[in-house]
């Protein structure tokens, strides 16, 4: 005898969706999670504001998914932008669109996003039992029967024919995305590809980046190198860290960073300070510079070219003496500051872990999920949706929307 119809395990934003969606379609619905309280890592996403979604049409949405964005066609054209802030909107949630396509509250505050969907789902007929942990889906003859669920008074199995695992990946695991669902899906049979931390900061090597943290470079060029070939390169924005760097161009690169370093591969980061100028342009303008500011010293004139607190790092790595006059510099002393400036570059050599990473590569495969209703080809009544499953994009809304696109899709079948 079933306890509800649906069983969702996790309140997160792709469990929110499923929830609401089953009960619009009629179903009874119960919501399992381990905290005390739903979506713990959607309040503190885009830095506590939140990046709701993106303006994207869903063909650039696809260009911003790995590694089988058309898994997904069906999830969007289920449920889209759009739909979330129609949703939002009629919650009570103003939003605004900012650089980049990207959709925030206007609050600037991520919970009330949250406050707004869990009250949406507590309309719609949803129960909730927080503090509350799945610790196993319950299968008979080919199809889920329940689970079995932890408490503080204990345990137990609650009994539904239809589940849906929305547990998240592994990334900021302090939030409660500690891997279940993974354990959870392995234990049913599907295949669980290698998780790994994306949309994650990167480790250098050097001696310099002490000195250089806190620093922001805006409108750079940075290109990512794999055993000494160009993989990917931004424009935009980057920041120096005692370890490294991040910022939204690295976090951008640093999926196929983390993948190369895994498998030992060597990898380089190349920052191009002046993106706007060819090197012999780059060159006419220093030497243009040189002859105008003769008498002053290097250092000095250093202050045109560059922020200051990365003038010591570059003339140091540029073995230059800060002191010289600028009429003494000579031709392969300015040669070396035009390749520097164009190639400012440094190894990678590890990355920060799941406690810093926006988002989890890798999860389970796709080609054991049906795309048209997010339920598992291998065992009946079993859904998965949002991080858990092996999709993941570029920052800028694209994973949110994933998860709540994804939930509403299992909540509606």
């Amino acid at each position: 005898m079933s306890d509800c119809d649906v069983i969702i395990v996790g309140a997160g934003a792709s469990g929110l969706l499923a929830a609401i969606s089953a009960c619009r379609s009629g179903q009874n619905v119960v919501v399992v999670e381990k905290n005390a309280r739903a979506a713990r890592k959607l309040m503190i996403t885009g830095k506590g504001r939140c990046n709701v979604t993106n303006s994207d049409d869903i063909k650039d949405f696809m260009s911003n998914i790995y590694p089988e964005p058309r898994f997904l066609y069906p999830a969007f054209k289920s449920f889209f932008s759009s739909d979330i802030l129609a949703m939002l909107d009629e919650a009570g949630v103003e939003v605004v669109l900012e650089r980049g396509g990207r959709y925030f509250p206007a609050s600037g505050k991520a919970v009330d996003v949250v406050d707004a969907l869990v009250a949406t789902a507590r309309r719609s007929g949803a129960k909730f039992m927080f503090s509350t942990s799945v610790t196993g889906i319950i299968v008979a003859n080919g199809a889920v029967a329940g689970v079995k669920i932890r408490d503080e008074r204990g345990e137990k199995s609650l009994f539904s024919d239809k589940i849906i695992v929305c547990t998240g990946g592994r990334s900021y695991p302090l939030t409660g995305s500690t891997g279940d669902g993974y354990e959870f899906a392995q234990k049913c049979g599907h295949s669980v590809s290698q998780t790994l931390p994306a949309l994650v900061p990167l480790v250098g090597k050097g001696d310099f980046f002490s000195r250089l943290s806190g620093l922001a470079l805006r409108n750079i060029s940075a290109s990512l190198w794999i055993d000494g070939k160009k993989s990917h390169e931004e424009f935009g924005e980057l920041e120096f860290t005692d370890f490294g760097v991040t910022g939204p161009v690295i976090l951008t690169m640093s999926r196929w960073a983390v993948i190369a370093l895994h498998e030992n591969r060597k990898v380089r980061l190349s920052i191009d300070l002046k993106p706007a100028l060819d090197e012999k342009k780059l060159d006419s303008r220093i030497l243009r510079d040189l002859d105008a500011n003769g008498k002053a010293k290097l250092k000095a004139l250093f202050r045109e070219w560059l922020p200051m607190q990365m003038i010591p790092v570059f003339i140091a790595l540029a073995k230059l003496d800060g002191e010289k006059l600028a009429s003494q510099l000579s031709g392969d002393e300015r040669r070396r500051i035009v390749s520097l400036m164009k190639d400012f570059a440094f190894d990678i050599v590890g990355h920060r872990d799941f406690n810093e990473a926006i988002i989890t590569s890798g999860g389970v495969s796709v080609d054991e999920i049906n795309q048209k209703t997010m339920e598992s080809k291998l065992v009946k009544g079993l859904f998965f949706a949002g991080e858990v499953l092996d999709v993941d994009a570029n920052t800028g809304g694209y994973n949110l929307q994933i998860a709540f696109s994804t939930g509403w899709l299992a909540g509606e079948n």
